[in-house]
């Protein structure tokens, strides 16, 4: 693995273990990276609950609840999406800090308002705070994953973070 995104998920695990919260990742381009970032990490069992792989459309309404009138108007690679996402995987775990990933890492199946590259990121606090972004990653398909992976693991220390200062 990366050095940088095992240094990450190692920040992450801590900073979790500092405040006694569970992670889950609902993921869809990344096709479970995060996860394997995360668990790549010793003891990670102590701060990840769980993770969703949700790579149709059908997997993300199945198991994170996704309704299917915002894939219809917003599509599957969208903000609100996203956002859906991640509360979905909150309310389908034990975890108290959720994260969710939603893109296209290419080299096909970009279009003119969704080009290649374009990943839709949440993060959230169960029953609190939601962030959300929208990134235009440059690169191949391999490239446009990793960074995604990072950007996930960096909002989540964002996120803590805001709560740390909120509290």
């Amino acid at each position: 693995m990366n050095q940088n995104l095992f240094d990450l998920a190692v920040a992450v695990g801590e900073h979790l273990l500092q405040r006694g919260f569970m992670l889950v990742t609902a993921e869809s381009c990344t096709g479970g990276w995060l996860g394997q970032a995360v668990t790549a990490v010793a003891g990670s069992s102590g701060w990840y609950e769980r993770g969703f792989i949700t790579y149709s459309n059908a997997s993300k309404c199945e198991m994170l609840s996704i309704q299917q009138a915002t894939l219809d108007q917003y599509g599957a690679v969208s903000a609100q999406t996203a956002q859906e996402m991640v509360i979905g995987a909150l309310n389908r775990s034990h975890a108290q800090v959720g994260v969710s990933i939603t893109g296209i890492a290419g080299p096909d199946g970009g279009t003119a308002t969704k080009p290649v590259g374009m990943v839709c990121f949440a993060w959230a606090i169960k029953d609190g705070l939601v962030r959300q972004e929208t990134h235009f990653f440059k690169g191949n398909r391999e490239t446009i994953r990793h960074l995604s992976v990072a950007t996930a693991l960096q909002g989540i220390l964002y996120l803590l973070n805001d709560v740390t200062a909120v509290a």
